[in-house]
């Protein structure tokens, strides 16, 4: 199988705050969020091609960061969405696009922001990938989850069940699927229309819900970074 990942780095992460998108902010080692999450996969023996999807307005500067790092599977480097669902869709178009007639091409998608993700991780989605067509990877909830009941008229919350933290987990990416598997699925969510999912994994599972998707573990450390302080 021809694994390709996707780094997904089109938003321009506002609520980290600052001029320039969160993905290019600079960690305690002086490279980007954006450097590091590269990094991860263009070392993962695993992993055959790199695809960057940037935001429009800074593709030159991802341009620059893959020709300083002489990072050796990045193939393609394309604009993004104004969605996320966007850029999943206008990567899995030129993965098509560049690797027409092969017969197994799995297609790993990874935000970003995610910039300390294991090569544990990697491994392990790329074995389970040999065997399921679509794989995610989610770490267990240790907080107490409250379901809520909203008074718009107020702009007041109030507690209304309290669910069972064993039923959930938290999602972290990447989040891994055959290239046959992801183009159908998208191809029915674009027949209806619209796309009002947030992640990958929940297009296969609105529009193919025949498919079942396997979990591997993640870990804490796999953190999103949305804030200033996670930085840190």
């Amino acid at each position: 199988m021809t694994n390709v990942a996707v780094i997904l780095a089109g938003g321009m992460g506002t609520r980290v705050g600052g001029n320039i998108p969160k993905q290019l902010i600079p960690l305690s080692d002086g490279r980007s969020v954006l450097e590091h999450s590269v990094d991860a996969f263009e070392e993962a023996s695993c992993i055959d091609e790199i695809v960057i999807v940037m935001h429009p307005e800074w593709l030159k500067e991802a341009e620059k960061l893959s020709r300083r790092n002489a990072w050796q599977k990045v193939r393609q480097i394309i604009s993004g969405g104004s969605e996320r669902w966007e850029s999943s869709f206008f990567a899995i178009k030129a993965i098509s696009s560049s690797l027409a007639g092969r017969n197994e091409v799995g297609v790993f998608l990874h935000d970003a922001a995610r910039p300390f993700v294991s090569q544990r991780i990697l491994a392990d989605v790329a074995e389970a990938l040999e065997t399921h067509a679509a794989v995610t990877v989610a770490v267990p909830v240790t907080d107490t989850l409250y379901k809520v009941r909203r008074d718009d008229v107020r702009g007041t919350k109030e507690v209304e069940t309290i669910p069972s933290r064993t039923d959930f987990m938290r999602a972290q990416t990447p989040q891994a699927f055959h290239l046959d598997v992801l183009q159908k699925a998208f191809e029915r969510a674009l027949a209806q229309g619209q796309v009002a999912v947030t992640d990958d994994v929940g297009i296969v599972q609105a529009y193919m819900p025949e498919q079942p998707i396997f979990i591997v573990s993640g870990e804490e450390a796999n953190r999103k970074i949305t804030y200033a302080e996670d930085l840190k």
